[in-house]
């Protein structure tokens, strides 16, 4: 389980560095400052939660069952919902969808997510006896 979620990490890592390249180089012609701010929020938010994964990956009580592996699944549908709402919301108007206001919706959904991870560790680290 530890080398899934170290693979997703540096998955996600490289992810939020090629994103973060293309934003400050490919897009910021094509955005407002308003719109940079952000795909920059969505990269923050990206790596925030990328190096606690990669912290979790090598902690040593990640199981099936474990609250631990709870907080990697809710920090990944976090990066995908919080980011990749971000980085949508500020290229909507380039790629021509400009009235797709509607995936707004899942930047909220996916903030929850990331506080349902955290929770997700507080309860794992609650129940772990020293």
């Amino acid at each position: 389980m530890q080398k899934q979620v170290l693979m997703t990490a540096a998955f996600s890592g490289a992810l939020a560095v090629g994103l973060g390249a293309f934003g400050a180089h490919g897009l910021k012609p094509l955005l407002t400052d308003y719109q940079i701010s952000i795909w920059e929020k969505g990269i923050q938010y990206q790596f925030y939660h990328t190096i606690v994964l990669l912290v979790l990956a090598f902690y040593p009580k990640i199981s099936v069952k474990s609250s631990f592996l709870r907080a990697v699944w809710f920090f990944i549908a976090g990066i995908i919902l919080f980011s990749g709402s971000l980085y949508f919301l500020a290229i909507k108007d380039v790629i021509g969808l400009e009235n797709a206001r509607f995936i707004g919706i899942l930047t909220p959904i996916g903030g929850i997510a990331f506080i349902l991870g955290w929770m997700s560790i507080f309860i794992g680290a609650m129940r772990e006896r020293i």
